[in-house]
């Protein structure tokens, strides 16, 4: 059975923590950011982790 390849587009948006956790940036914060308050855009540049049963499948894709 051959290795199965890393998901390329899963590798740019998402990243694991040492302890295994999966971390994920905020969406909203590409375009139309003129109109988007200050605080709101700071808001959207903290990352956050992720949770639930979509983390197994997100390491599955990493290859991990």
């Amino acid at each position: 059975m051959p290795k199965l390849k890393t998901h390329s587009g899963t590798k740019k948006r998402l990243r694991l923590t040492k302890t295994g956790k999966v971390v994920r940036g905020s969406a909203g914060k590409n375009h139309l950011l003129q109109k988007k308050s200050a605080a709101r855009k700071r808001r959207l540049n903290v990352n956050t982790n992720v949770t639930g049963k979509a983390v197994k499948n997100i390491k599955r894709k990493l290859g991990k």
